[in-house]
């Protein structure tokens, strides 16, 4: 036996040893397939390829990048596509421009490509790789063969795969990772030398460039890899170092799937799960997450001094029941669907809200729902839905709209060019597009805000790189023929239904989601992309697969959440779990969004805002249209619904918002007002009346002894020296009225916990 075959035998009786005796190493998964892997190397007539070896070394070296060569106007006069999305128009700009200077097959060593690449000429961008380097030889030796174009019948990747697909390590701990490329001739290819690295949360876990994982807090995040197109993650979870008594998952609620999901997923992180939160708190948060409105005196009292033990699920049924969760869940689609007057006339803004109203109250499937305004045609004022082709009458807008609002994705970026960050093409932008390219709109005979709206059998847009109409197709739905007859956007509605359409669920799910939660599984809510991973992946399938289940029901899935021990956890928080704020251990008090607010400053003090051109006595979250003026409402991050985005709509503290509570006109009129809870309270005999009374008006529950004592000190002292009866009164009011702001105020107040 020579040195090499026993070299040989030794390496594979440590492997056996190492994977099979003592176990395979914490944070190392062994693949289930026993695939070959290649390393990188020419194709099999020994050649280098354009499309999938120089392309990639391009993208690896960073010379395709938005601030370098692939930006929208390139650098010094060389421009290529943004890492590589158009090989083709890529190989003609480095061998045809340039008088044939960038790439010189007669001398590659003196090719501008090597030499400005290797720092022998000056360089903008540096020295970008070595003259020994494997990046040189591929860049040389593609040359040397005579710098072959891209063809399409090269095999071309199919996936990419990080190894290992889970990472489970102590804080400090490293973990190499593998990026394997599989190609549609089967080969599995090892692309970790040009792979792209990035950690989705660096409170967990850094990555460098060579795919070296650090981990550096407890937690759950992830690394994507990204190579030609193509993307994957790797998961990273980090236990919580703390010492947890295992009755604390044991003893705590499990109502439904959801928290036999989330609780494995706490114990699997160490971190221990808070308490249910007090009949009180939960009245409050429910009555405000599912109607948008704070609960009344009278049912707080009823609530709190119910005995049922069933009385929290019977609480969920009446809140979804009522009128209030109507106006509440129609407000928050009319923020999707942009509502408003900035683009449509007051009869079509009625018309449009009037639709979403009746889907509301109707609990209509979501998928019908996205149906109906997909499909929409006929007068805008008798088919309130066409109002969204109003809207949209663009056809790039109409497509990226549509994309955020029913498939919680922005596809945005592969408008101009491949999405640099994700798997979305260009081609497949356009394709998509064409689906919503012969909607026809024309002015109807019913005076202003009447458009007709109809599917027209002629209408292409044309790829702007290519200059050619493409197939009309949903992302990952069947295609088209261009000369089909009938209504494309059919073909689109039908997809969002389709069981195989991984994002339809996902977005509306998520949404609801983030709407109980604060944010969604995936966050933020409007941003499913593939790498921007949920924070607990299988509790996200289950409740897509039970959303389906019951036929796309979104009365449903919101039972389902808010009976869930989950949602029901007190925001006290346990030493232990303090620091999370993604995996439900205990509920994250927010800030109240605009409209709950002020709705909420009207019910305590009674004085409800005046809307010009409404009638007294609506409530911000009746109103259908986002552009009725409000200082208040806009100083709280109101949407003004021109972006899809979740993000139009701020919490953002800000001293605009300070001034609007110390001294704003909206809350101090309110309480000065004759009418006011202040006026009517400063006429009852007793103190003790009046600071239950505003206590469960405000924060839902009676006040606690220290605060009972402390406002009826304030009341009496209020009174000191006064003999005056009218004095009397005057100040009782006064003192009231302090009492009153402090109380609307308050973080508990303003908060939702």
């Amino acid at each position: 036996m020579n040195y090499s075959d026993r070299q040989q035998r030794r390496f594979w009786l440590w492997l056996y040893l190492g994977l099979v005796l003592w176990g395979v190493p914490a944070g190392l998964s062994v693949g289930a397939e026993d695939v070959s892997v290649e390393p990188i190397g020419p194709t099999a007539d020994g050649r280098w390829s354009f499309r999938n070896h120089v392309v990639p070394v391009l993208t690896r070296t960073g010379c395709n990048m938005g601030a370098c060569h692939g930006s929208a106007a390139g650098k010094n006069g060389l421009k290529l596509s943004l890492r590589g999305y158009a090989p083709e128009i890529d190989h003609a700009v480095l061998t045809r421009q340039a008088v044939g200077r960038r790439v010189n097959t007669s001398a590659p060593a003196e090719s501008l490509l090597l030499l400005k690449a290797t720092g022998a000429l000056e360089h903008g961008g540096g020295r970008r790789f070595d003259p020994n380097s494997l990046e040189y030889r591929i860049i040389s030796e593609w040359i040397a063969d005579g710098a072959p174009a891209p063809v399409e019948s090269e095999p071309t990747i199919t996936r990419i795969e990080a190894r290992p697909r889970s990472i489970s390590l102590p804080v400090g701990q490293t973990q190499t990772l593998q990026v394997l490329a599989t190609y549609a001739d089967g080969r599995c290819v090892d692309v970790t030398r040009w792979a792209r690295f990035d950690a989705t949360d660096i409170s967990v876990a850094k990555v460098d460039d060579q795919g070296l994982v650090t981990v550096l807090g407890p937690g759950e995040g992830a690394i994507s890899v990204g190579f030609s197109g193509r993307v994957d993650l790797a998961r990273v979870t980090v236990r919580y170092p703390a010492e947890v008594d295992a009755k604390l998952f044991a003893q705590a609620p499990r109502v439904n799937f959801i928290d036999n999901l989330n609780l494995a997923k706490l114990q699997a992180l160490n971190v221990p799960p808070s308490p249910p939160a007090d009949d009180a708190a939960f009245l409050r948060r429910a009555s405000l997450d599912t109607t948008g409105s704070l609960p009344k005196v009278d049912d707080v009292n009823a609530f709190l001094a119910d005995p049922d033990p069933d009385k929290r699920a019977k609480l969920i049924d009446r809140l979804l029941a009522s009128e209030a969760y109507v106006d509440f869940w129609s407000y928050k689609w009319s923020d999707l669907l942009l509502v408003s007057s900035s683009k449509l006339p007051a009869p079509a803004v009625w018309s449009f809200y009037r639709s979403v109203r009746d889907a509301v109250r109707e609990n209509l499937p979501w998928d019908q729902f996205a149906r109906r305004v997909l499909t929409a045609q006929g007068s805008t004022l008798s088919n309130g839905w066409a109002n969204y082709f109003v809207l949209h009458r663009d056809t790039i807008d109409l497509t990226e709209s549509t994309s955020v609002a029913f498939l919680g994705l922005s596809l945005t970026c592969a408008r101009c060019h491949d999405h640099p960050l994700e798997k979305w093409t260009q081609d497949q932008y356009y394709s998509m597009a064409n689906l919503f390219s012969r909607v026809q709109l024309k002015d109807g005979p019913g005076g202003a805000g009447d458009v007709v709206v109809a599917a027209t059998s002629e209408g292409e847009i044309r790829h702007p790189r290519r200059g050619t109409v493409l197939p009309p197709q949903p992302l990952e739905g069947q295609a088209l023929a261009i000369e089909a007859r009938g209504d494309r956007r059919q073909a689109m509605a039908d997809w969002l239904a389709d069981p195989a359409n991984p994002y339809f669920d996902k977005a509306i799910v998520n949404r609801v989601w983030a709407q109980f939660f604060g944010r969604g599984l995936v966050h933020p809510e409007d941003d499913l992309r593939a790498t921007n991973p949920a924070s607990d992946p299988a509790l996200f399938d289950a409740l897509v697969a039970d959303f389906r289940a019951s036929g796309r029901d979104v009365k449903h899935l919101v039972k389902q959440i808010m009976n869930s021990g989950a949602y029901q956890r007190s925001s006290t928080t346990r030493s232990e779990n303090a620091a999370d704020s993604r995996f439900l251990s205990h509920y994250v008090p927010r800030r109240l969004p605009a409209e709950v607010l002020l709705d909420a400053i009207d019910l305590v003090t009674e004085v409800p805002t005046a809307y010009a051109g409404y009638p007294r006595g609506w409530k911000s979250l009746q109103l259908p249209d986002s552009k009725v003026e409000s200082a208040f409402l806009d100083s709280f991050g109101r949407p003004v619904r021109e972006s899809v985005c979740s993000c139009e709509r701020s919490d953002v503290p800000s001293v605009a918002q300070a001034l609007q509570l110390v001294n704003g006109p909206t809350l101090n009129e309110k309480l000065r007002n004759e009418q006011s809870v202040a006026a009517k309270l400063g006429r009852l005999p007793s103190d003790d009346a009046v600071a239950d009374f505003l206590f469960r008006a405000a924060l839902g529950r009676p006040p606690l002894p220290q605060e009972r004592a402390a406002v009826l000190k304030g009341l009496s002292d209020a009174n000191a020296g006064l003999t005056d009866p009218a004095a009397l009164m005057k100040a009782r009011r006064e003192a009231i009225e302090d009492l009153t702001w402090g109380l609307l105020t308050s973080k508990e107040f303003l908060f939702n916990h």
